[in-house]
């Protein structure tokens, strides 16, 4: 696919998934805005996409509002537009809900919904103005299916679909598609942490018999930020093997 001349940003950048989804678009000739919280990481990310294509870093909290809306105010003094953005940034605070906190709850729910909130609402006016936009939120199967000691991070990726097809409804007559990944069990550093039981368990459930890698949700990114998607609004791609 050939993104040249599209400007694209990507939060939670730095590494994982989302630093995935950024190098498919760098060999695809776009340019790339990555956004991260991670200064040390991020700045290795860059130099390494640098190789491919124009790159753009800048070190971030997607929880607030003001910072996010000034940072993407220097994308556009630097790049002139935003095309293309994509919601990856999250985090998991798992527990119980007997033994979950208050502050485990909120800063899973800032990040992975508020922050999403926040970089749509920051890059929406630009894209309105130019009468063309691709939102990808990134959510996950946990969204769809619930998982026990999840309760957190569950209501933020299902928060994510809601937000999705609300977003699609009021921006569709603007040429601006929302869709949503929902991505099951992709081998990342997050993942890499949970307990060998849980893994062999999600092994079985799944049809493939295999877990997905960071390309398999990038390569759907990019399906859905290309003019192949061009009809497709408000949808949910699941990108899981078929576990769910």
């Amino acid at each position: 696919m050939d993104f040249e001349g599209r400007v694209v940003i990507v939060t939670g950048a730095a590494q994982g998934i989302g630093k995935e989804i950024a190098v498919k678009f760098a060999k695809s000739k776009a340019k790339i805005v990555l956004f991260d919280f991670n200064k040390e990481v991020l700045l290795e990310t860059e130099k390494e996409l640098s190789s491919y294509s124009q790159v753009f870093s800048f070190c971030l909290d997607v929880t607030n509002l003001k910072e996010v809306e000034n940072n993407v105010n220097k994308v556009i003094d630097k790049a002139g537009k935003v095309d293309i953005l994509i919601n990856n940034a999250g985090i998991t605070r798992d527990n119980l809900l007997l033994r979950l906190s208050e502050n485990d709850w909120d800063k899973v729910i800032d990040v992975n919904l508020k922050g999403s909130f926040n970089c749509a609402k920051a890059v929406v006016k630009f894209m309105v103005k130019q009468r063309y936009g691709r939102i990808i939120n990134i959510s996950s199967i946990i969204g769809l299916m619930g998982n026990a000691g999840q309760a957190n991070y569950a209501a933020s990726k299902a928060g994510l679909i809601g937000f999705t097809k609300s977003l699609s409804k009021e921006l569709g007559a603007r040429n601006i598609c929302i869709n949503c990944v929902a991505p099951g069990y992709i081998k990342t550093a997050m993942t890499g942490r949970l307990d060998d039981k849980i893994k062999e368990d999600m092994l079985r459930r799944i049809p493939l018999r295999r877990f997905g890698g960071a390309e398999d949700v990038a390569n759907a990114v990019l399906f859905l930020a290309s003019p192949n998607a061009d009809y497709i609004t408000g949808q949910i791609l699941v990108v899981d093997g078929g576990m769910s």
